[in-house]
């Protein structure tokens, strides 16, 4: 680095630049450099400098610092949509057969989300997820409220790291057979039979989308 100019050290390497008569750290460029590398989780900066008198950082390249920030902390990376929710990865259906408490999005009739926890069982051969629940409970009533098509819901599950989202469009059963099949999967995945409920119904979910990383 040639006479005139400072390092400001940035993650990985330094970002050269010119000095041109005001105090680096009270010119206004200084300033926003040292915002933006505490707000990029870098080190705290130390420009050395020739003379207290000298030094107004006027060609910081700011692109390079933003993209030395981004590039250390590596791009954003989600997990795609599956392409077929009936065939998951091995890892994918085994972390949703451990026990696990979800949470269950339903819109509510202006739009808003509501979240709740629940227990679900995801039976990819037939594409569906299952939550069983009291009749009366607010989730069924925004999931009738949609219309005989239903309504668009989502559950997800999360383990430190790992994580599972499951979408499609959930209707409300209330067959007996169905009840009872939807309690015994659940007694399979949670390893207790769930609790006597004369008014239970099932949340009948038929997938469409399946995001996570197990």
């Amino acid at each position: 680095m040639s006479r005139g100019q400072v390092g400001v050290p940035v993650l990985h390497g330094p970002v050269g630049g010119r000095v041109d008569g005001v105090a680096a750290l009270v010119g206004q460029l200084g300033v926003h450099v040292w915002l933006l590398l505490l707000a990029a989780g870098g080190r705290a900066c130390v420009i050395p400098v020739d003379s207290i008198s000298v030094h107004k950082v006027e060609s910081i390249p700011l692109k390079a610092v933003i993209a030395r920030a981004a590039g250390a902390r590596g791009p954003a990376s989600y997990a795609a949509p599956m392409a077929d929710v009936r065939n998951p990865s091995p890892e994918y259906v085994a972390f949703w057969r451990e026990s696990h408490l979800s949470t269950l999005t339903t819109p509510r009739p202006d739009g808003t989300p509501h979240v709740v926890p629940v227990c679900v069982t995801y039976d990819p051969e037939a594409g569906v997820a299952r939550v069983i629940t009291d009749g009366g409970s607010r989730k069924v009533a925004h999931i009738r409220a949609a219309g005989p098509d239903g309504a668009r819901v989502a559950v997800c599950q999360i383990d430190r790291a790992r994580w599972a989202t499951l979408e499609g469009r959930a209707v409300i059963r209330t067959e007996p057979e169905t009840v009872r099949d939807a309690e015994a999967r659940h007694e399979e995945r949670y390893g207790r039979p769930p609790r006597i409920n004369p008014t239970r119904v099932v949340i009948e979910i038929t997938l469409d989308r399946a995001l996570g990383r197990a």
